[in-house]
């Protein structure tokens, strides 16, 4: 038997430490801080902290050093490309580039850059991957480099799979065996839904690339000592309901009571009743719910999957050994101190979908139909009559009453467009052999797609017995809707065929379109071309339905308005019927070939026939099968040229890579803080601004500044792919940064990503209002309200932002990636006070702003004053609170940022 040392758990609690009265995700903690104890950087006051864990919370920040790193590649590209700019500065400077590497193992899977451009046939598979490495190859060319050329660091090409779903099923080992030391599996990621491999007992979280990065380097990643959230789950999901729509009552729950920055930990004996693959829907929408984890302790369930999904049996025991001895084994019995406690009853669950704009926004599926009339008055100031003849003229190819006008492939003359009030507005389009209508609240998209359901195989299976029973009654998927699939890994694909449900689901034209993040990170391609133009024409408030976790506005889709959240079953469901605003519950879907009507509850499969399918077709086979070959790719990836070399060799004439400008001749000293005088407004935004709103990941056009610069280097615009594919260039991305169609900026003269340049009232772009107070030497501030930074753990979102010449954000309150995102690009993160905010201070956004108080004696949490001066010269005086939470995080701001910090320090070594 192999000997083991550990960092014992139990040992403290033998000496008298009540160690059993901690949550589990506060002992993982404790156990990082206590394997990595040197007295110097992890001292006896961070041990103390966790020891003596104080359920009403404290600043006292703590350190962690994750066991690895996993990166997907939106995120990874600009990672990979800071790591080869670090060295290109390491070797300037005289140093051996080599010693610039990961201290840690780092797993990048190339997943979210898969777009469906073809769907709906057999060889949609085929046609998006070599779209894919038709418009990525340069991308891909760097990340083949990092593989060769650093240690530490491996990639799983193209096609392989999501990489949380490659975490849970294949990556995360529960407890990790390295150097003669055993412990737990921890992990920090590139992507905020990291934390799904919490179901499977893994503390993991999302962190911005910079953080990231730096943890990589041997860096500690230090956060205030976080509240813990107890979520009691009781009972079992009942029929007719399933594990999505047990998330997406969770998030609503969670986002009321406010657990941003805090631990969420499950306990329960609702636990009893939940496979790991619903414990993981659950924790993959962490950021959702604005927590940093949802963790589900190690039990029998988690072994379960273990053995089902490959693992070993000797990492089994192992896993389940350690656990027991370590104090780290939920038995159901335990005593544990909480900081407050929130219930859900799973029996109370019914189908359930969120939006049209955020996760949180919980609407039961019947109600959805009413819900659609008022967001279509309140949120898209378009209102109409509610009676009989509305639903007919919804319904019917000769629309009644409405804005109509007929399209052909032959475009049709204007005045054929009416506008009338007080209806829905309605195009007819005859194209070819078909003729339909497009209305407000008709859905263009339906996706199958993302970690978060893809990874559960009752949803899945669900979803193909839906479509098998949906053909057996007659019904058809509605032309107008583009459907897609994309499972989170090959082992899906494998027991969707054994079952035999790929040829349903291919019948309603929910083909594989690839293996990736597509419609829920904004691939989801263009809509078809008649599609696309009615909804212009029309300006139609049209609908996406997906199964995925993120809906923000105008990331699915800039022409999709509504965005709602919902499972598989449902997409398809939805898929059937063409529209949201019916009562799916109640009403009929459609009517079968002989008029017959057909309800939801027809083709809705018992708990009994899904589990029964599972048996039959998911098999431990599959996953040797699938994870044997994870590394190698397809003879795409194989056959993929690549530089070689410690130094990566930049092509001067890629648009894709830059070189990063963050570092070059870093001086080896950082300057001093300095107070910020006279700076100008550049964006005054409001509550819930997401990352996909400061840095979009989606497609752009000809007219937004990077489409400019591109045309401007010689491309064309078919060529130009997405901002997510672009993150390797800082050229596009900082013209990218605040460039989301839908930002409302109040002192911009239009919607987008506008702003005004305000010494001569110019309505400019906001990267060209940017670099005319740039050429003026004016610094730049950003004026927001609530949630600032929201959404996906996007660097970027803080890169752009930096060389826009932004040097403080000041918002009422922060998401905890995107402000830590912000320090580690040498931006100030302040917060205006309790009851105050800039609506409430008057503020116009037309001020210059005098902030000090930062370059004397600057400490976590000090009073900063700020005097903004009016236009007709009143002077407004009030106090904003600096977000530094820690002071490792004001010398990271001392030194310009996290990753300047890291490189002195290696200098210095």
């Amino acid at each position: 038997m192999t000997k083991y040392k550990i960092a014992s758990l139990k040992a403290l609690e033998e000496k008298g430490d009540n160690i059993s009265r901690l949550p589990f995700s506060i002992r993982i903690l404790l156990e990082n801080v206590l394997r990595n104890h040197d007295g110097y950087v992890i001292t006896d006051e961070h041990l103390d902290t966790l020891i003596n864990w104080d359920p009403k919370g404290t600043d006292k920040d703590i350190p962690f050093k994750p066991a690895r790193v996993l990166m997907q590649d939106f995120t990874g590209v600009p990672a990979v490309v800071d790591i080869a700019s670090l060295r290109d500065e390491f070797i300037r400077q005289g140093k051996d580039g080599n010693k610039i590497n990961p201290a840690i193992p780092v797993d990048l899977v190339i997943d979210h850059s898969v777009q469906v451009d073809y769907y709906g046939t057999d060889y949609s598979y085929k046609g998006n991957v070599e779209k894919e490495y038709e418009r990525n190859s340069e991308r891909y060319e760097l990340l083949k480099w990092a593989q060769q050329g650093l240690d530490n660091f491996t990639v799983v090409p193209p096609g392989m799979g999501i990489c949380h779903q490659v975490n849970l099923e294949y990556l995360a080992k529960g407890i990790i065996e390295r150097d003669g030391w055993a412990f737990p599996d921890t992990l920090v990621g590139t992507d905020s839904h990291t934390p799904m491999v919490n179901g499977i007992g893994v503390i993991a979280w999302g962190v911005g690339g910079i953080e990231a990065e730096a943890a990589m380097l041997g860096q500690p990643i230090y956060f205030t000592c976080p509240e813990v959230i107890g979520l009691k789950l009781t009972g079992k999901i009942p029929e007719g309901a399933t594990a999505t729509d047990m998330v997406l009552s969770i998030t609503k729950i969670l986002r009321q009571h406010g657990v941003v920055g805090k631990f969420v930990e499950v306990f329960g004996d609702g636990l009893d009743n939940l496979t790991v693959t619903d414990r993981a829907t659950i924790s993959n929408m962490s950021p959702e719910f604005g927590c940093t984890v949802t963790y589900f302790p190690i039990d029998k369930q988690t072994l379960d999957y273990m053995r089902k999904t490959n693992r070993t049996e000797e990492q089994i025991n192992l896993v389940e050994e350690y656990c027991k001895d370590n104090m780290l084994w939920r038995t159901g019995k335990e005593n544990i101190e909480y900081s407050s406690v929130l219930e859900l009853d799973l029996n109370t669950l019914e189908p359930t979908v969120s939006g049209p704009k955020r996760p949180q926004d919980k609407i039961f599926a019947k109600d959805l139909g009413n819900a659609f009339t008022k967001l279509l008055h309140e949120d898209y100031h378009r209102s109409y009559v509610e009676s009989k003849e509305r639903k007919e003229h919804a319904w019917l190819s000769e629309g009644g009453s409405g804005t109509e006008f007929l399209y052909e492939e032959r475009q049709q003359p204007e005045q054929n467009i009416e506008v009338v009030k007080d209806s829905l507005r309605t195009v007819r389009i005859k194209q070819k052999n078909k003729e339909y209508v497009l209305s407000d609240g008709s859905i263009v998209i339906a996706a199958i797609t993302s970690c978060t359901n893809t990874s559960n195989p009752e949803v899945m299976i669900g979803a193909g017995l839906v479509a098998r029973k949906a053909i057996e009654r007659g019904l058809r998927t509605k032309s107008w809707v583009k459907t897609s699939l994309a499972p989170g890994s090959k082992v899906v694909t494998k027991y969707l065929e054994r079952s035999g449900l790929s040829e349903d689901l291919e019948a309603l034209r929910f083909h594989t379109v690839g293996y990736g993040c597509t419609s829920c990170i904004g691939n989801s391609g263009p809509l078809p071309a008649p599609v696309a133009e009615a909804v212009t024409k029309g300006d139609l408030v049209v609908a996406s339905v997906l199964s995925g976790n993120r809906n923000f506005e105008a990331r699915v889709h800039p022409q999709v308005k509504m965005n709602f959240l919902m499972s598989p079953m449902l997409v398809v469901a939805y898929a059937l019927v063409g529209r949201v605003d019916i009562d799916i519950i109640n009403d009929p879907l459609d009517y079968d070939p002989n008029g017959e009507p057909v309800y939801l509850r027809d083709i809705w499969p018992t708990h009994d026939e899904i589990r029964s399918v599972i048996r039959e077709s998911l098999k431990q086979e599959d996953f040797d099968e699938v994870y044997s070959v994870i590394f190698d790719g397809e003879s795409d990836w194989k056959s993929l040229e690549a530089p070689k070399g410690q130094k990566y060799e930049w092509n001067l004439d890629s648009t894709y890579i830059r070189q990063a400008p963050f570092f070059e001749n870093l001086p080896k000293e950082p300057k001093p803080i300095t107070d910020i005088h006279n700076a100008r407004v550049l964006l005054y935004l409001g509550d819930s601004v997401t990352t996909d709103h400061i840095s979009p990941a989606g497609a752009f056009n000809e007219e937004s500044a990077a489409g400019k610069y591109l045309i401007s280097q010689g491309v064309e615009p078919k060529d130009f792919n997405s901002y997510g594919s672009r993150r390797g260039n800082h050229e596009v991305m900082m013209r990218g940064t605040f460039a989301n169609v839908r930002i409302k900026n109040k002192i911009a003269q239009r919607e987008g990503g506008y702003s005004t340049y305000l010494p001569s009232n110019e309505s400019l772009t906001v990267f060209d209002t940017a670099m005319k107070y740039k050429d003026d030497k004016t610094p730049l501030i950003v004026l927001a309200g609530k949630e600032y930074g929201s959404g996906s753990s996007r660097d970027w979102a803080a890169k752009g932002t930096y060389l826009l010449g932004v040097k403080a954000v000041i918002a009422e309150s922060f998401e905890r990636i995107h402000r830590s995102n912000l320090i580690g690009m040498g931006i100030a993160p302040l917060q205006f006070l309790e009851g105050q905010s800039a609506e409430i201070l008057g503020l116009t956004g037309k001020e210059t702003f005098t902030i000090t108080g930062l370059q004397d004696n600057l400490t976590p949490h000090k009073l900063i004053d700020v005097i903004a001066l009016r236009e007709n010269g009143e002077e407004l005086k009030f106090q904003v609170l600096a977000r530094f939470d820690s002071l490792i995080e004001i010398e990271y701001y001392r030194n310009d940022g996290i990753l300047q910090y890291v490189l002195r320090d290696y200098l210095k070594k």
